[in-house]
């Protein structure tokens, strides 16, 4: 397997979002790897905290750390969470494609700052057409046996690492979970290769 830093996100995740918007700055290396996270969340016996008692408190920490950033105001997709299965296909079929990184930043962007529902066809084909993927080609692949095996064994990949949370960084076998730890992956990738910190 490519030792390079491997970044396991999910699109429906806002602090994957966050994340996002910034590894590009910190961590440019690192191999984007699209996940479903709620098949992470359920071979760990976890559920998305967008479901929990914690919610509100998450959410107002979202919101601040957009805002701290300047990529804010966070605007919520109503409902949310909901099913990532639709945007983590097409995820796999932007992979394939070379175009993963845009893909997956644009429809997180399309999700967190203009609310869109991600479970939606409508949704994952939108950000499909502003990345210039083909729509068409993009609806067909959700239902392909080589897309849905080609997520399978990327979700897998992360579990089999110990991933558990979205966003995760593996770096040199070790994992960094949450947009928080983003820096100290960093600063540990860069370590590893004998570049000094800046």
């Amino acid at each position: 397997m490519d030792e390079s830093p491997r970044f396991y996100f999910g699109a429906m995740s806002p602090y994957s979002w966050l994340a996002a918007e910034r590894i590009g700055e910190l961590l440019p290396e690192a191999r984007w790897r699209g996940v479903l996270a709620g098949a992470v969340f359920k071979a760990n016996g976890r559920t998305s905290w967008g479901l929990t008692d914690g919610r509100a408190r998450r959410i107002a920490d979202c919101e601040a750390r957009a805002r701290a950033r300047g990529i804010g105001p966070i605007r919520w997709p109503d409902p949310w969470p909901t099913s990532d299965l639709h945007v983590a296909r097409a995820m796999a079929f932007a992979e394939a494609e070379g175009a993963l990184e845009r893909y997956a930043l644009c429809a997180m962007r399309l999700a967190f700052l203009e609310g869109a529902d991600l479970s939606t066809l409508a949704a994952v084909l939108e950000a499909a057409r502003r990345v210039d993927l083909d729509a068409v080609a993009v609806e067909r692949a959700l239902g392909e046996p080589a897309i849905k095996d080609a997520l399978r064994a990327t979700t897998d990949e992360a579990l089999a690492l110990g991933v558990f949370g979205v966003p995760t960084v593996a770096v040199a076998g070790e994992l960094f979970w949450g947009d928080d730890r983003l820096p100290e992956a960093a600063g540990r990738a860069r370590a590893g290769s004998g570049r000094a910190e800046s």
